[in-house]
């Protein structure tokens, strides 16, 4: 009774798509993304795309978004 079976799985995705909605699954997605990715460079020590994150940076400053 755990999540190996497919249709708990489609269960999951609709009941997830019901709460949160389509448009949010994605950024969810992205954000915990990223979160995972600086957890991993904070135990490794380096950051394996600084380019990015500073791109990344300025877009969200010259949006005006925090």
């Amino acid at each position: 009774m755990g999540l190996d079976n497919p249709i708990h799985l489609a269960f999951l995705l609709i009941l997830l798509l019901l709460v949160f909605g389509a448009k949010r699954l994605p950024e969810m997605g992205r954000s915990l993304g990223s979160g995972m990715r600086g957890f991993k460079d904070a135990i490794s020590g380096e950051s394996s795309q600084p380019a990015e994150i500073a791109q990344q940076a300025g877009e969200l400053a010259v949006d005006g978004r925090k």
